[in-house]
């Protein structure tokens, strides 16, 4: 039996993988990158990547269809389903191969091609038949698709995100399981490629939306291509070939179900009950999200397998953390993690900056259905809500659903990271006519508000602020 002995060793080589491996080696560590494929990263192959692809497809597609109200005749419109899934495959496989490029030019004695399990705190199995004795594990195995029980014996009828684009053509009707992030940006571009398209979930939510406001404005918006029936759970079976799908009040008929019912993190087979580590009755350890630790122990998770924020640019944060904190045990380092950020490619996007409507003292609105910009490029619908803290106006949040969301939440999350006020933001410069210009009215209407407020606190004496 072969002995691979590391300072840190990190399974899994996706986004927080490589970061965790990245920044140990750079602070000293001898490292061990423990992967069963190397296949690349998530984002690359399944998920980022190709679903902005086919959503890029669906763009042009409506706005193809919309041109007439600009004056502009398209007629006899046809979308080649095989050409568009071509296309997304051709460019996916450009991704992938990038980041698989990457991991190859890594030392060739760091990249071990296997599967790990924990035989104790800081040992590991590998189906090679090799162990890992190391000082400090990072465990950074990402996350998979849920498929509930209903839908396991369906065969090839259901897909998911690491499934659905291998499609060779689009289906003529298609069920999203799901109204999550991916069901939602998936169900709304398969629409716009001309599939029928209904999508169902058990809650009442859009993505997770936080405001009831900016939730109607994706209704609408979804609506408008997908059937929705939000509050049904649908019991499927497999007629000839197709997924019936009944439900409260309904049932239909599809030539695939795509379920999108969350991506819990990939932690089976790992042996954690080896690892020493205290588990819930989910089999998930306690971990510290300003260190990624996982209680005192010299086991750090990072990325989507923890649970937390499973986006990719704080897969790659955590990855950082865990990785610098592996190296420097046991002199742990707590690390200020970035403001929250999350994007929804629907169209318009909806967009969660910050801290919500329950943390602020000021909140005020911004409507997209008459901004001049969003009116020219015939986008006029949605909202923008900006939450702001006393006494001064300083912005601490937003949600949005509108034309450019997801360029406006980049703006307002720099100026939240900054500590800057709603006054600070109108002495920037804002060009006209954009859609920037937009949020003037509920930046006017934070400032109004703080000095309100001041003037309120002076008037009684009290300290502004207090």
């Amino acid at each position: 039996m072969t002995v691979l002995e590391c300072d840190v060793a990190i399974i899994g080589a996706g986004t927080a993988g490589l970061a965790a491996e990245r920044n140990a080696r750079r602070h000293g560590a001898k490292t061990l990158l423990i992967d069963p494929y190397f296949a690349g990263t998530v984002c690359a192959t399944v998920g980022c990547m190709p679903s902005k692809l086919l959503i890029a497809a669906a763009r042009r597609a409506h706005q193809v269809r919309g041109a007439e109200t600009f004056g502009i005749s398209a007629s006899d419109i046809h979308v080649d389903g095989e050409a568009v899934m071509m296309r997304l495959r051709k460019h996916r496989d450009h991704f992938a191969q990038s980041t698989r490029d990457s991991i190859n030019d890594l030392p060739e004695e760091i990249r071990v091609q296997a599967r790990a399990r924990f035989a104790g705190p800081t040992t590991l199995e590998l189906d090679n038949g090799q162990t890992v004795q190391a000082k400090t594990i990072v465990i950074a195995t990402g996350s998979e698709p849920s498929i509930p029980a209903p839908y396991q014996d369906l065969g090839d009828a259901v897909l998911t995100n690491q499934t659905v684009f291998e499609l060779r053509d689009l289906p003529d009707r298609l069920a999203v399981i799901g109204a999550g992030v991916i069901g939602v940006e998936l169900a709304q571009a398969f629409a716009r490629l001309g599939v029928e398209v209904a999508l169902f979930d058990a809650g009442e939510r859009l993505a997770g939306a936080r405001h009831d406001d900016v939730h109607g404005a994706l209704y609408d918006a979804l609506s408008a291509d997908v059937t929705l029936h939000l509050g049904q759970t649908p019991e499927p079976e497999l007629v000839d070939g197709e997924v019936k799908l009944t439900w409260e009040g309904g049932a239909a008929s599809y030539d695939r179900v795509l379920v999108a019912a969350g991506r819990p993190p990939s932690l089976k087979g790992l042996n954690l009950e080896q690892s020493g580590l205290f588990l819930d009755e989910d089999g998930m350890p306690e971990v510290d999200r300003l260190t990624l630790q996982c209680g005192d122990a010299p086991i750090f998770l990072a990325g989507d397998a923890n649970g937390d924020r499973p986006i990719l640019h704080e897969a790659s944060d955590e990855g950082g953390i865990a990785g610098l904190n592996a190296a420097a045990y046991p002199a742990v380092i707590p690390s200020s993690r970035e403001v929250a950020f999350s994007i929804t490619f629907s169209e318009p996007a909806m967009v969660s900056v910050g801290t919500g409507a329950e943390s602020a003292d000021f909140t005020a609105t911004a409507d997209y259905s008459d901004q001049g910009r969003a009116v020219v490029e015939d986008e006029n619908q949605g909202l923008a809500v900006l939450y702001a803290a006393a006494p001064d106006g300083r912005v601490i949040g937003a949600d949005l659903c509108c034309p450019g969301a997801d360029h406006l939440g980049h703006l307002l999350i720099w100026a939240i990271s900054q500590g800057m006020t709603a006054h600070d933001l109108l002495t920037m410069p804002i060009y006209h006519p954009t859609l920037e210009e937009g949020l003037k009215p509920a930046l006017h209407d934070i400032c109004h508000s703080a000095e309100i407020a001041m003037r309120s606190d002076r008037d009684t004496g009290i300290p502004a602020g207090a």
